[in-house]
């Protein structure tokens, strides 16, 4: 069946959202000849092939091809490794993750439990000869060395395939060398726990501990033969795992880095490189106090290079802190009520950027990703772009309405960009500004086109996204309903982007007026905006109605019939729509919603709600099993489809069991739709296909509208 002959909820499944195919995971050799990065070899085809980008003559070869390793045998994958890609919210296979020594020329890789080096001027690939599973394969700079864990032991071995041994093995069940912790993959973007010396002579090696950690049992109620998965989860103003960090040698000699950890629990990012010593970030628990350390490499003690401070909350970011090749510190910082970039003790930036990423630090400049600020003369609502900062100012490298980003080396920019008006992200290879090459795409074209209007809603000038059925017209009518939101803190939807808007085009073409709104918690604009959800999550359903009700004075939105539906942070935030205004929202679908902010994760629900037992009304304002909305007349409920998976580690499904519960109580009728063994992300293609296609049925049959 060709993609033309598809549904659209068929192919979005089939292609997972359309990234199939699509190249990903760039890395640019210092000496600017060779461009690395991950693609499968269609819009359908699930395993990631290592492929190499010649410069000089835009030539492509594949380095490492998954199907030849393997000998056609189907892929094996450990429940660690299988739980490290939930964290990443990788759904795809084969090669998905790499990486590589100081030169690019030699790159490492896990694939089914083994791993791999493959030669990347010569494109050839091996197996290492090493016990498994293989987790985090890295090679050292001068690409001699191949570190690596395996069964919570931090390995290594010669790039050759001799001399494996243990550097750190694990004291116990709950101890592990050279992994992140639950919290630091799946809140702060930090997925690995060993970092190499520039010397490649030893490394710094997290040691985490999570015997303090609450266990959770999560079973698989459609086999009901097999034993409940055991997964230590550090709710909210629970213990989290105890991390410690040593400097190794390669034969095992250690030495403990010390800072304040009963202070500063969090070990949030580590950069080790030639310009410096190795530079922590570590956080405290409450995270509105932070210190940058650099290390000591002979004794392990630590100084205290800068200190951050924030009465509401500290933001983590990619790429920072790190230092210039001239020794000064470079940070991403709230300062002045905007997100600016510092090197050494200077701003670079002010209010017309709000700074998202650092992406490269070069010798005469900084290449980040940022926003408009709100002092920006433009809003550019949705886009995304790079830009060249140092002393002298500011330049723009990415041009026209888009999301942008880049990563660079060796004089060459490989720059990505996805536009409102085309599908896919289009990536160009660039040096001294002028295309040399480009790498293509082989993700399948959608069989329909996202038609979207970006705008701001409401006094507060809310981002929003409006789509509508295509080919409507004005003699047609106003049309029901549906907002789409994630909404929540360091989510965004509103993006001058194609591809991201395709699913709520979908539902416009259903018949309905779609409205994504991007309200105050969400990322883009300034830190005030962000930061005001403080202690009350509540505010971001306020901004979904100021959104709704502003755009209908300029878009056809019938006001008596209005539906929402989200996931996740959405999904509470559908929920907490029709619970708390049934005067506004008439029915919800509610998928994988958080609940009881008391059963989510430390770091992410402590920032925003504090300690539970120290704000314990803060929790039950915010919680929908103790809303105000289940003591409303039954008359007034309106229809709620739950949506959740039953294997879900992240939010977990007694969520959704509990908030039925309160709801059946409370004698208010609602739908529940368990998924059996999906987790958090719903890879499953008949799954993902037919679980849009319910949900047109539960809002066609709720909002009372005809069947086509």
């Amino acid at each position: 069946m060709t993609s033309k002959n598809l549904s659209f909820p068929r192919q979005h499944a089939r292609t997972q959202r359309f990234t199939l195919g699509a190249p990903r995971a760039f890395t640019v050799s210092p000496d600017g000849t060779r461009v690395v990065f991950l693609r499968s070899a269609s819009g359908t085809d699930r395993t990631n092939r290592l492929q190499v980008l010649d410069t000089g003559t835009g030539e492509e070869r594949v380095a490492a091809d998954p199907d030849a390793l393997l000998g056609g045998s189907a892929e094996k994958l450990s429940p660690q490794e299988r739980a490290r890609r939930e964290r990443l919210r990788e759904g795809s296979a084969g090669i998905v993750g790499y990486a590589v020594d100081e030169a690019v020329e030699l790159a490492a890789f896990a694939l089914s439990g083994k791993a791999y080096v493959a030669e990347l001027r010569a494109g050839t690939a091996r197996a290492l000869p090493v016990p498994g599973p293989v987790l985090d394969p890295r090679p050292s700079p001068d690409g001699r060395h191949v570190a690596y864990v395996s069964r919570g032991a931090l390995r290594v071995v010669g790039a050759e395939g001799a001399g494996d041994r243990a550097v750190a093995e694990p004291e116990d069940g709950h101890t592990s060398y050279g992994l992140a912790e639950f919290v630091a993959a799946e809140e702060m973007s930090r997925y690995r726990g060993f970092w190499w010396s520039p010397e490649s002579d030893r490394l710094l090696v997290a040691r985490v501990d999570d015997s303090a950690v609450q266990r959770w049992w999560i079973a698989d109620p459609a086999h009901p033969g097999s034993e409940p998965a055991e997964i230590g989860y550090p709710a909210a103003g629970t213990p989290n795992a105890e991390v410690r960090l040593f400097l190794m040698g390669l034969e095992g000699a250690r030495t403990e880095v010390a800072w304040d950890r009963a202070r500063f629990p969090y070990l949030a990012r580590v950069h080790w490189s030639s310009h410096g010593a190795p530079l922590l970030l570590v956080q405290a628990r409450d995270q509105r106090s932070q210190r940058y350390l650099a290390v000591d490499t002979e004794s392990g003690s630590t100084r205290t290079v800068h200190v951050d401070e924030d009465p509401v909350w500290l933001d983590l970011f990619a790429g920072v802190p790190a230092w210039a090749p001239d020794g000064r510190l470079v940070r991403v910082a709230d300062e002045g009520g905007a997100r600016v970039l510092s090197v050494g003790d200077r701003p670079l930036t002010g209010g017309q950027l709000h700074i998202q990423a650092v992406l490269d630090i070069g010798a005469s400049d900084v290449l980040v990703s940022a926003t408009a600020g709100e002092r920006a003369a433009d809003p550019e609502t949705g886009q995304i772009h790079v830009y060249r900062v140092n002393e002298l100012g500011v330049e723009r490298v990415s041009e026209g309405p888009g999301v942008h980003s880049a990563v660079r080396a060796g004089g060459v920019t490989v720059l990505f960009s996805a536009t409102p008006d085309t599908p896919g992200t289009a990536v160009r290879v660039l040096r001294d500004g002028k295309r040399i090459a480009t790498v293509a795409s082989l993700a399948q074209e959608p069989v329909l086109t996202a038609r979207v209007r970006l705008t701001e809603g409401g006094a507060r000038r809310i981002p929003c996204a409006v789509l509508l059925p295509t080919g409507y017209k004005e003699s047609d009518g106003p049309l029901p309903v549906l907002m789409d939101p994630y909404g929540g803190p360091h989510g965004r939807r509103v993006v001058a982007a194609h591809n991201p808007h395709l699913t709520s085009q979908w539902f416009a073409d259903q018949g309905f007026a779609v409205v994504v709104a991007d309200g105050r918690g969400a990322p883009g604009r300034s830190p005030g905006w962000e930061k005001a959800v403080r202690d009350d999550f509540t505010l971001t359903l306020d901004d979904q109605v100021e959104a709704l009700h502003s755009l209908a004075g300029r878009f056809p939105l019938d006001l008596s019939k209005v539906a929402v539906r989200g996931w996740s942070f959405g999904g509470y935030l559908s929920a907490l729509a029709v619970l708390r205004r049934p005067d506004v929202f008439h029915a919800a679908v509610v998928g994988a919603p958080v609940t009881d902010w008391r059963l989510y994760d430390t770091h992410y629900t402590e920032r925003y709600l504090g300690d539970p037992a120290e704000q314990p009304e803060v929790y039950a304002a915010s919680s929908l099993v103790t809303d105000e909305g289940l003591s409303r007349p039954a008359a007034e409920a309106r229809p709620m489809m739950i949506v959740h998976g039953l294997a879900d580690d992240n939010v977990v499904v007694a969520h959704a069991l509990r908030l039925s519960s309160a709801l059946l109580s409370a004698g208010r009728p609602h739908e529940v739709l368990p998924l059996s063994g999906v987790t958090h992300m719903t890879p499953q293609e008949q799954v993902a296909e037919n679980l849009l296609l319910l949900q047109v049925d539960f809002l066609r049959r709720s909002l009372g509208l005809p069947r086509p």
